[in-house]
């Protein structure tokens, strides 16, 4: 019986790819995502640098390779349907599958009148970060946290 397992094994596996090619993987982007507080909106995203621009990557001051990721924090004051650039610090700090915990150092950069928080942080292929953004607006410290696969 075993001399039947190996070649079962590959009719089955070969079944699973419904007799197509391999392909290259593709690149999926990431969805921004935001949290409200009161009145205080955070948006964040974290996405590889190579999926920016050079334009864009000139304009953060920001290496596009594939070791490195954008971490982006934006705060903004909601006020009715409209938002305002919001003041506060901001920290980030990343930890990989393994534990491996990055401290990501963060600067404001004006992105069309507002001021947002970018910096990077080192990233490897396949595999997946939890980001924890902490932000301290007025008397009020929040946290964020989300999950990003590379």
């Amino acid at each position: 019986m075993k001399r039947f397992a190996a070649p079962l094994a590959l009719v089955l596996l070969s079944a699973c790819s419904g007799g197509e090619a391999p392909r290259t993987a593709e690149f999926v982007q990431a969805t921004p995502a935001e949290a409200d507080f009161g009145t205080l909106r955070v948006r964040y995203n974290a996405l590889p640098t190579l999926a920016l621009s050079e334009a864009v990557a000139r304009q953060y001051g920001v290496p596009r390779d594939a070791g490195t990721a954008l971490v982006l924090v934006a705060l903004r004051t909601v006020d009715g349907a409209e938002e305002v650039d919001a003041d506060g610090n901001v920290s980030v700090t990343a930890h990989d599958l393994s534990g491996a915990r990055q401290t990501i150092t963060l600067r404001k950069v004006d992105a069309g009148g507002y001021a947002d928080h970018i910096g990077t942080a080192r990233i490897s292929p396949r595999n997946s970060y939890r980001f924890e953004i902490e932000v301290t607006a007025g008397a009020r410290t929040e946290t964020v946290k989300f999950q990003r696969n590379f």
